[in-house]
């Protein structure tokens, strides 16, 4: 199924561990466009069913399962650290999908202005994935189980394993005890957990696709101990970020978690893998730049998009209908609305109008008698 493979690696193994990369992010990022339309739909119209019951939201389902899909067999073709990088093509990929399906008009200049450091950072993030994927290591071994132990037992991999733990512990007391939810706090936690997580993944997948070319890796019990170390660290990984995400801006959290997982995955495949060993100082300080590249473009791309905005309610009176409207305090012009439920704010909607019981109470206009008029 797959082509066979020298033990000491070759390009042919980096395109193809390369191409199913960019591959698999591009999938990844145009599942989450299809699903996010998906959930802007229901919310838009009157419709009862649940966003899983409709086709649009399985079509981005089983498009993310894809994805997913050829990422975890990337590693087991090309270097950990010409893979980890490579997520910026999602963030890439979202970014022109969004100006693709933007439904907002506006002029050149306006767009220009608005848009100018996203396309800055597009063009950063093309320039540096094109210099750490031709100067990314080319070193890459069959992971076998009895590799794997080989690595797990050296001395550089048991000192950064320890350092990584005594981190980890430090950074989780902070967190928890002295309730430290700083931003970088949490995503170094997520970090250090996702290289574990990349280390267990590229040994996984090496082992299941030797399985598959005809070398069976699932009985040694190394296999079992890194499927449940990955398992184990991407379920806490996640709820490290969903934690994260309940607390500070999504586009900020997307930015320094890119940049702190991709250097930590850098670090695990050099100390790990030793995936740098055969490599000159030329290639090893153009794949840092590269790098650098894809972290400042990563950056301006999430730094331009639309922070979320606390809505302020506040009621005014339409002076031909006599009826309260709802409007957002000082947030959005009066011409807009704010579309409870929806992902999207409908710009140029005429505003709600707030269901009231116009109905007021009777108002005696009988003329005053003359006894009242003697009583005062």
């Amino acid at each position: 199924m797959f082509p066979s493979r020298a033990d000491g690696g070759s390009y042919t193994d980096n395109l193809i561990g390369t191409l199913l990369a960019i591959f698999g992010n591009v999938l990844v990022s145009i599942s989450l466009s299809v699903q996010k339309f998906s959930h802007v739909t229901l919310a838009g119209t009157k419709d009862p069913r649940a966003f899983y019951r409709t086709k649009t939201w399985w079509c981005g389902f089983v498009l993310t399962c894809l994805g997913e899909g050829a990422n975890f067999v990337s590693y087991a073709f090309a270097p950990l650290s010409l893979v980890a990088p490579l997520n910026a093509v999602s963030v890439l990929a979202s970014s022109i999908l969004g100006l693709i399906f933007l439904r907002e008009k506006s002029k050149p200049k306006d767009f220009a202005k608005r848009y100018g450091l996203s396309f800055l950072g597009c063009i950063l993030t093309i320039g540096g994935t094109y210099l750490f994927v031709s100067f990314g290591p080319n070193s890459h071994e069959k992971l076998k189980a009895e590799n794997i132990v080989t690595h797990m037992v050296g001395w550089p991999v048991l000192l950064y394993l320890l350092l990584e733990i005594i981190t980890f512990c430090l950074l989780l007391y902070f967190y928890k005890q002295r309730r430290a939810n700083y931003l970088v706090i949490i995503l170094l936690l997520v970090a250090l957990l996702g290289s574990v997580t990349v280390i267990t993944v590229k040994a996984v997948s090496g082992m299941l696709v030797l399985t598959i070319e005809g070398t069976m890796q699932l009985n040694y019990p190394i296999f079992s101990v890194m499927f449940v170390c990955m398992v184990a660290s991407a379920v806490f990984q996640a709820r490290f970020l969903s934690q994260a995400c309940k607390l500070y801006d999504c586009s900020l959290i997307a930015s320094v978690n890119y940049i702190l997982s991709t250097v930590f995955a850098i670090v695990a495949g050099a100390v790990f893998y030793l995936e740098f060993k055969n490599e000159d100082v030329l290639h090893i300080c153009m794949f840092l730049l590269g790098s650098a590249f894809c972290f400042l473009g990563v950056f301006l791309i999430t730094k331009n998009r639309k922070r979320t905005k606390t809505f302020e309610p506040c009621v005014t009176m339409d002076m031909t209908n006599g009826v309260p409207t709802i409007h957002d305090k000082g947030l959005v012009d009066f011409n807009g609305s704010f579309s409870y439920g929806a992902l999207v704010n409908n710009d140029g909607v005429a505003p709600a109008n707030v269901p009231v019981d116009l109905e007021q109470p009777p108002v005696s206009s009988r003329a005053p008698k003359a006894s009242d008029l003697k009583k005062d």
